[in-house]
Parts: C-alpha cells; sequence; structure tokens
C-alpha cells in the first residue's frame, strides 16, 4: 500500500513539473496599442531613440546590443530605411519580476480503521487537495515606436512571458523569440499608411 502511494505521490509531482515547464516553454503574451491619429503613410525612416530606456547610464551591455540587432533586422524587413533624422524613433526596455503561481494538487494518503467484525486494521486511501507554491521570473520586453517630428508615440507592444534562464546562452533566444512576436503584431510597413492584412 505504502508503494501505491509513493507511485501516486511520484506521479501527480511529475504531472506537476510538466505543467511548470510547459508554461515556462510556451511563447510570450504580446500586448498592443496604437494611436488611432497616427498616419502610418508618412513613415519611411527609422532611428534608435537617445537615451535608450536600456542605456540610460550611458553604456550599452549585450542584453540592448542583441535587441537593437533584432529591431533592425525587422525594421529593414518592413521597408524602413535606418536614419540620423528619422521619421520614427524606436525605443526599447525590459523588466524583471518576482511572481507567486499556486497550484491545487491532489493528495493521497492512507488511513487505518479498526474493523471489528474483522478484528484488524483496514488500510482506506483517503484523497485531499492541497496547494503547490511556485516561483518564477516573469519578463516584459517593451517596444515603442514614436513619431519623431510630434515626439509622440505612435505604437507600443510588451512581451510577456515567464524567464527560467540566467545563462546568456540560453537567455538570448528568449529575447529573439520575444521581439520576434513583437513585431508579428507590428501591422504596418514603410510609407504604407493600411494595416498588412493577417492570414486567417
Amino acid at each position: 500500500m505504502k508503494c501505491q502511494q509513493l507511485r501516486l505521490r511520484a506521479i501527480l509531482f511529475a504531472l506537476f513539473a510538466a505543467a511548470v515547464l510547459a508554461a515556462c516553454s510556451s511563447g510570450p503574451r504580446v500586448r498592443t496599442d496604437t494611436d488611432p491619429e497616427a498616419n502610418f503613410g508618412r513613415y519611411k525612416t527609422w532611428g534608435f531613440y537617445s537615451p535608450l530606456s536600456m542605456e540610460k547610464a550611458g553604456y550599452s551591455n549585450w542584453v540592448s546590443e542583441r535587441i537593437k540587432t533584432n529591431i533592425r533586422r525587422e525594421m529593414t524587413a518592413r521597408g524602413y530605411a535606418y536614419s540620423e533624422k528619422p521619421d520614427l524613433w524606436v525605443n526599447f526596455r525590459e523588466r524583471s519580476d518576482v511572481r507567486t503561481a499556486v497550484y491545487p494538487v491532489t493528495q493521497s494518503d492512507v488511513r487505518y480503521f479498526y474493523n471489528p467484525r474483522a478484528r484488524a486494521y483496514i488500510a482506506v486511501p483517503v484523497y485531499y487537495d492541497d496547494y503547490a507554491v511556485h516561483q518564477y521570473v516573469e519578463g516584459t520586453l517593451s517596444v515603442d515606436i514614436v513619431d519623431a517630428a510630434a515626439n509622440r508615440m505612435v505604437w507600443t507592444a510588451d512581451a510577456v512571458g515567464r524567464s527560467m534562464q540566467k545563462l546568456p546562452q540560453k537567455r538570448a533566444p528568449e529575447i529573439d523569440t520575444a521581439l520576434t512576436a513583437i513585431f508579428m503584431h507590428y501591422p504596418y510597413t514603410a510609407g504604407n499608411a493600411q494595416p498588412i492584412a493577417k492570414d486567417k
């Protein structure tokens, strides 16, 4: 009976761990907002806002440089030309928060009851609800696109997702994935006021 109980607990723990890992490996959630008064047909060039939110200390790091590389690729793919005096400024920032998730977990135990007829103790399985607490890091990468002439933000996006990677070689793909997800939601190309229709 104890072996069965241990097996059941091991299975429940494995299912819980799989659920946590699945949640951590899923792609980021992306939230966007667009200025309804902006005329995206006027924008053909872009550049990085100065100072960038991630470089307010006056210097860059490997994360900000990787984000810049991704943004250059995405803006170029949409036909925008880089310029020192652009139509659009692009700014970005990153934030990490420690979150706590509580998951319901069904536990089992064995209770022994004395049976007068059998003149023996009988093992009875008992199931009850318990809770497992898991802490994780939630990262938010934000990209703002600003009308340079008006100094007004015309489009913004946040990519929010779980991150358990600390090493640069493991964290780098998360950054790439977040930027790709963000720009998948940017519906404009250079000089075109009409948003690109998404494939259904």
